[in-house]
Order: structure tokens, then C-alpha cells, then sequence
């Protein structure tokens, strides 16, 4: 496996990015809208949050994932869409209808995330305007724009991406994340967008994204507060050929290997970025009966705040 220098979500074959200022944010030196598009129809497969409170985005994409198919992520940055009503989603809805009639998609082949502030409506006006600039940007080059433009009180932008080979082809794997505060107990405050050109059937990418993520999203914590917009999607497009993967087939658990190191390399951006963090720690757990207990184990020592006040200062005292 290869790490891709300066890689991310723009890396795989057929996709991709853009990120612009629009402005959803005041500061006119900071991107707040961000656009992926694969260049073919994709299986895709998506993991939200669990809070019980969730984004109007969420509930968009549930719908819009239902046929297991995706082409085209649009993403803004500086004001969440959450706990804003029957708005919200008509807010979400028009944003996926814009962004479907300039690439000339199906309306279901588009998904939204949004990111921010809480309970506070959408500026449309403004993503409205923004939308066809973010379009005409789109590149190969586009990934770094993208994974900048979904920053919110992030430092640093996060992208990471590899290559396997995988029955004689080079299959890329690479994404973009956001996130530094309300991490934990699953996912965080965060974003994440992650393209393969490999061709994977959809019921067997939920299932490895789902695996991956619990190894790496909710593996994380920096505050214990959860959030109403966390979202990971992924899309496979296939555009290196080859056969589809399938479940039991050959090749799965390599691109699985793949996929998990891209979260947790997203994941551990996350968790290192983290509001007012100035260490990185990871807790490695041996001897667990089973990975469920390791986990508990794991997090029972990562959210205690003595062992984050004695790591902080310096001091076990």
C-alpha cells in the first residue's frame, strides 16, 4: 500500500473537487462551499450520527441513498442547517436541485452536508450564487480547495489518500475531513467525503464503511459531546475497470485495509486538531476478550479527565 503525497478527495481516478468562498462566512479569505463529483454514476454508501437530533442533510441523504447510487457531493461550511424546521430541508433540497441541473443529474444522485453554526437558517441567496462557481472550478487538482473550503474551527485541512494494487490494478483510495470539536462518544462534529475508483457493489460498501468507521471515527475523543450533522460518505466509481468487488470475493479485505487506513488517518487528523488540544495521544489495548471489550476499555481511558489533565500538564500528579 502507497501513501499518495499531498493526496485527497480529487486523488481517484474520475473525481472531481472544488472549494470557494461564497459567503456563507464572513471572512472573505475563507472557503465555505465545497463541491465532489465523480465523472460516472457511483455506488455509494454512507454512516451519520446516532444523536437523536440530526441535520436537515442527514435526513436528505437518507432519502437520496435508498437506491445505494450517488455522482455528486455538495458541501458548505459556517452554518450547520440544523434544528431549522420543514426549512432546513427545503434549504438542503434546493441546494441538491441546483447542483443536479448544473452537472445534469438525476436529483437523487446528489448529496448535501452542512457544517456550523446551529439553528440558524441557510443564506440561499448566497449558496445559490456560489453553486455555479464552485462547478466551473471543479478539477483533478481540486481535492486541497474542497477539504479547505469545509473547515470550521479546524486549523489545519484534512486530506489523505492511497494506492493498492488489487488483482493487477492500481486502485486509489482518498478523502477529506473536517471536525476539531464535539468528538465523541461517536463520530465527532465532522464531515467526511471519501472516493475509490474501484467498483464495489453498494450493500458490500455500507458494510466496509461501517466496519471502517467504527475502527476509526468512533475511536476517537477529544470532548464527549456528539453532534447533530456528523456524515461519512463514500463513493466507488469504478473507473480503474476491472471486475466489481463483491461480498466473499477476491480482493475485499485488501481494499478493506485500504478504506481503513484512509479513516484512520482522517480520523486521527480529527482527533490531533482537536479545540484547545495540544497533544495527540493513542491508547493501544492488548489482551481484551474481543474487540468490543478493548473499545470500552479504550475509551473508559481516553475520556477519563484525570488522564487528560495529568497528559496536558505534564504531570500524573
Amino acid at each position: 500500500m502507497q501513501v499518495l503525497e499531498d493526496g485527497g478527495i480529487s486523488s481517484p481516478r474520475g473525481f472531481r473537487a472544488a472549494g470557494i468562498h461564497a459567503g456563507v462566512k464572513a471572512d472573505s479569505t475563507k472557503k465555505d462551499l465545497a463541491l465532489v463529483y465523480s465523472l460516472v454514476p457511483a455506488s455509494a454508501a454512507a454512516v451519520y450520527t446516532t444523536n437523536r437530533v440530526q441535520a436537515a442533510p442527514i435526513h436528505i441523504d437518507r432519502e437520496h441513498l435508498q437506491d445505494g447510487r450517488a455522482q455528486a457531493v455538495v458541501l458548505n461550511s459556517g452554518n450547520a442547517n440544523a434544528c431549522t424546521g420543514t426549512r432546513g430541508l427545503e434549504d438542503g433540497r434546493r441546494m441538491c436541485f441546483q447542483t443536479a441541473t448544473l452537472l445534469g443529474l438525476e436529483l437523487a444522485d446528489v448529496l448535501v452536508c452542512s457544517t456550523g453554526v446551529i439553528g440558524v437558517e441557510l443564506p440561499m441567496e448566497v449558496i445559490e450564487g456560489g453553486l455555479p462557481q464552485v462547478a466551473e472550478a471543479l478539477s483533478e487538482e481540486g481535492g486541497q480547495a474542497a477539504a479547505e473550503a469545509i473547515m470550521t474551527t479546524d486549523t489545519v485541512a484534512k486530506s489523505f489518500a492511497v494506492e493498492v494494487e488489487l488483482d493487477g490494478r492500481s486502485v486509489r483510495i482518498g478523502g477529506m475531513a473536517k471536525g476539531a470539536g464535539m468528538i465523541a462518544p461517536n463520530m465527532a462534529t465532522m464531515l467526511s467525503v471519501i472516493g475509490t475508483d474501484a467498483e464495489v457493489e453498494s450493500g458490500l460498501l455500507q458494510e466496509l464503511l461501517r466496519r471502517a468507521v467504527q475502527r476509526s471515527f468512533n475511536c476517537i475523543t477529544v470532548d464527549g459531546d456528539m453532534s447533530t450533522n456528523d456524515t461519512v460518505i463514500v463513493l466507488a466509481n469504478g473507473a480503474v475497470g476491472g471486475p466489481r468487488l463483491e461480498k466473499d470475493g477476491p480482493g475485499v479485505e485488501l481494499f478493506y485495509a485500504a478504506l481503513e487506513k484512509v479513516c484512520r488517518q482522517l480520523a486521527r487528523a480529527i482527533a490531533r486538531d482537536g479545540e484547545g488540544a495540544t497533544k495527540l495521544v493513542s491508547i493501544r489495548v492488548q489482551g481484551a476478550s474481543d474487540a468490543g471489550a478493548a473499545r470500552q476499555v479504550g475509551l473508559a481511558v481516553a475520556n477519563s479527565n484525570l488522564v487528560k489533565t495529568a497528559v496536558f500538564g505534564c504531570d500524573p500528579n
